[in-house]
């Protein structure tokens, strides 16, 4: 590969050509690549935490909380006697709180 850079330049060797498509690999790494990354890691952080209790939503937007935690999917309560089994992976880490109580049952318990 070298030799054909080398003859393609004239037989001499200038960084400078190889810069500009260096520097647009550095670019696309630190703009696109690694944030990526961080945001996948922290997603599997959060489905793996999921625990009975936590407040969730689906991201088809259905809200619920967990009843039970199995390997591949968990249980969420919708309403009262409503369980729907959902796959961990349809849970939204950007909606959900994870807080363990609803909002429903925040609002009963303030003093009026």
């Amino acid at each position: 590969m070298l030799a054909i850079l080398l003859q393609a330049g004239g037989g001499g060797f200038d960084i400078t050509s190889i810069l500009p498509l260096v520097l647009i690999v550095v670019v696309f790494y630190f703009f696109m690549i690694r944030p990526q990354s961080k945001k996948a890691k922290e997603t599997k952080k959060f489905r793996e935490a999921l625990s009975k209790g936590d407040k969730v939503v689906t991201i088809g937007g259905i809200q619920g909380k967990i009843a039970e935690v199995k390997e591949l999917y968990v249980v969420l309560t919708i309403a009262n006697g409503v369980d729907i089994k959902v796959q961990r992976t349809a849970i939204s880490p950007e909606y959900s709180t994870g807080s363990g109580s609803s909002e429903l049952e925040q609002e009963a318990q303030k003093p009026k």
